[in-house]
Formats: structure tokens, C-alpha cells, sequence
């Protein structure tokens, strides 16, 4: 079990807070590219508690700013698209990506008070058909180019979930949790009862997160927690992207591999599926939301993670033996957090932008014919 203030040390994600900013020094993905258009160039984006905009200006660069104009705090999501950045839809304060203030139009003539206002901005990088946020100090890391997402030997798929209403923390820990497999999803995968040996789950540290064996239906596989916060299962990814402390988003970038080195004409932009919600109402939270078992794995799992409540009370649980990947996670991410607040890079922190492409035993699983495929309701994004 956990105190108040050690949960609150692990869960929390606005700015200043520990797991924030060890958070921040992550590339998280804060949209969908295809969601930037000529006709709707601006999105809204909430990202680890902060409200911002994402913006594609007239000469193709793309900006991550605070929402709220520093003149009058208007916002910006409603701004004026130009060449050079993005002009409020109030008094015409014109930014460009960078947050730099270009003109303040009803200011005289003479008037250099736009070189004193600086507005909140964050870099932004298209990778996988997602724009990608970096919110912490500069110089900005490299995006890690995991094989499932960077390959060239297939094709992928990216699906948008349902929103979570609770801390990213409850679905992040279900990545080390593989005993509920064999519990909650028994209907769906028929794993059968797990066995009283520790060898049928095992757990260690390697470079980039917990590596994980599970053996099951007479044969194991290894998958890993990519730290922070994505788990790598059958042929995809499922990032979880801590919107604020209590809403978390999972994006799944699903790869499927074909027989030789493919010209994907979608590589840059894969198809963009929206996962139909698994709760009634929609909108509803615990208890009151009532969630469909019957559709997919994933449907359970947001039951499971959303009925712990927004946050989970940690102060009362009563871990057991089979909890030791999630002991080992949290291990983890205390130390991590603490590097970031020595100053150093914590783990999985590239600064090469030459590293080759990291194996995440991706190969194995596909051996193993371990395959995901998407079984719930989806809609298509329009392209």
C-alpha cells in the first residue's frame, strides 16, 4: 500500500508535480495528424493538465501553444491561421510556433511591445501519423523509434480509444498485472487458471522498461512495459497519454507485418480508426456509468481501471505475491523520478537521432503467432 502523499508523488501530472515533470521529459502524442486540416487547422489539446492548442499555420509548420492569449487570455483555438503563425481571434496578437508575438496590430506604429510578449509553446513532431508533444527543458530527446512503429516490412493501423476517466497510473500498472488475464478475460481468451508457479510470470528490468514472460496455453512469450507508459502486446503499442490527472487516452498503433520490405503508401499517415465508447452514458463516471463486457479485452480492461475510481486509493490496497511487477514498476518510477529531479535523463531517453531502430522482441511474439486484431466497433477517419 501506498501513503496519500506517495500516491500523489506517483499520480499526479500538472506542472511541478514529480511524476509531471519526469512525464515531461517524454515525446507524448497529443493528436492524430490527420485531425489537422486546411478547413479545421486548429485543435484543442489537453496534455498532462495543461490546455493548449495545437495549430498548422499557412506555410506548413506546425505549433503546440498555450490556449489562452497572453493580451487578454482569449483563446487561441478560435485564432486566425496566417503565414508566419496563428493571430487571436480577439485583438490579432499574432504568434508563431515558437510562441514568439510577430505583431500586435493596434499598438502604434513604433511600438515594440510585441518583442516583450512571449507565449507558452512546445515543440511538436509528426511521427507515425500522431503528432508528438515534448514539454519538457531543451534541448528536446529524440523519439524513440520502437519497431512497431517504425518497421518497414508492414503495414499499420492506428485506433483511437474511448477516453479513460482516471489517473494514467491504473492503466500503465496493468502492464505488469498479467494475472488478470486469466481472470477478467477469460470469457474472450480462454487462458485457463494460472498455476501456483512463479515461473509461469516473470519480470525484469532491461533497457527500456520491464520486460515480461508470460507463459500460457504451453508456450511463453515476452513482452514489454516501455517506460513510462506503453505497453507493447501481440503486434502493437498501446500509449497511454495522460491528459490530466484524472483522464487518460490510449492510442494503439497496431502493426502488421507482410512477407517483405513494403512501399506503404499510408506509412506516413496509416488508417485512423475511433473506438465507439464501452460505457452508458458516454459520459458517465463510476458508479453511475455501466460498462458492455461482451465486446473486447479492452472493454473489460476500462472497467476494471475506471472502477478503481478517478485516482485509485492505494492507501487501502492489499497487494499479494502475484503483484510483484506492479512493486517492481513503482520501484521504477520512484527512482526515475527522482534522476529528473538530480538533473539527469531518466531511463529510455535517447539524444542520438541516428539510433537504429530498438527491438522490442516484437519478432518472437510474431512467431509465436500472437496477432492482435481489432474486434470492437470502430469508426474511420474521413482521410
Amino acid at each position: 500500500m501506498l501513503t496519500q502523499d506517495e500516491n500523489d508523488f506517483l499520480t499526479r501530472v500538472g506542472p511541478g508535480t514529480p511524476a509531471g515533470e519526469l512525464l515531461r521529459r517524454y515525446w507524448i502524442p497529443c493528436a492524430v495528424a490527420l485531425e489537422l486540416t486546411n478547413e479545421s487547422p486548429t485543435k484543442f489539446v489537453r496534455l498532462l493538465g495543461e490546455d493548449l492548442v495545437l495549430f498548422k499555420d499557412k506555410g506548413g509548420h506546425t505549433g503546440l501553444l498555450g490556449d489562452h492569449c497572453p493580451h487578454r487570455g482569449a483563446s487561441l483555438l478560435y485564432g486566425r491561421v496566417e503565414e508566419r503563425g496563428i493571430a487571436c481571434a480577439y485583438h490579432g496578437w499574432l504568434y508563431d510556433t515558437a510562441g514568439n508575438c510577430l505583431e500586435t496590430p493596434a499598438e502604434p506604429a513604433d511600438s515594440h511591445l510585441y518583442l516583450t510578449v512571449k507565449h507558452k509553446a512546445y515543440p511538436v513532431r509528426k511521427y507515425v501519423g500522431l503528432y508528438w508533444a515534448y514539454m519538457g527543458p531543451l534541448p528536446a530527446p529524440e523519439i524513440p523509434h520502437y519497431d512497431v512503429h517504425s518497421r518497414t516490412d508492414g503495414t499499420r493501423e492506428i485506433y483511437i480509444q474511448p477516453m479513460l476517466d482516471c489517473n494514467w497510473l491504473q492503466p500503465t500498472e496493468n502492464s505488469v498485472d498479467p494475472v488478470h488475464s486469466h481472470f477478467l478475460h477469460e470469457d474472450l481468451l480462454h487462458l485457463g487458471p494460472p498455476t501456483r508457479s512463479p515461473e509461469q510470470f516473470t519480470f525484469r528490468e532491461y533497457e527500456y522498461g520491464i520486460m515480461k514472460s508470460r507463459l500460457a496455453r504451453g508456450r511463453r512469450e515476452e513482452h514489454p512495459l516501455i517506460f513510462p507508459n506503453i505497453l507493447r502486446q501481440g503486434n502493437g503499442t498501446q500509449i497511454r497519454v495522460p491528459v490530466d490527472d484524472t483522464h487518460t487516452l490510449v492510442i494503439r498503433v497496431q502493426f502488421t507485418p507482410s512477407e517483405r520490405e513494403t512501399s506503404d503508401p499510408h506509412r506516413d499517415d496509416p488508417p485512423v480508426f475511433y473506438v465507439a465508447p464501452y460505457k452508458t452514458p458516454a459520459d458517465a463516471v463510476y458508479p453511475v456509468a455501466r460498462f458492455s463486457l461482451t465486446r473486447d479485452v479492452q472493454s473489460e480492461d476500462h472497467m476494471a481501471w475506471e472502477s478503481q475510481g478517478l485516482i485509485a486509493d492505494r492507501a487501502h490496497e492489499r497487494l499479494a505475491s502475484t503483484d510483484r511487477g506492479i512493486v517492481m514498476y513503482r520501484d521504477m518510477l520512484q527512482r526515475e523520478i527522482l534522476r529528473v529531479q538530480e538533473g539527469a535523463d531518466p531511463l529510455g531517453v535517447i539524444r542520438d537521432p541516428d539510433h537504429p531502430i530498438i527491438d522490442t522482441n516484437l519478432d518472437d511474439t510474431l512467431a509465436a503467432g500472437i496477432i492482435t486484431r481489432e474486434r470492437t466497433s470502430v469508426r474511420r477517419a474521413e482521410p
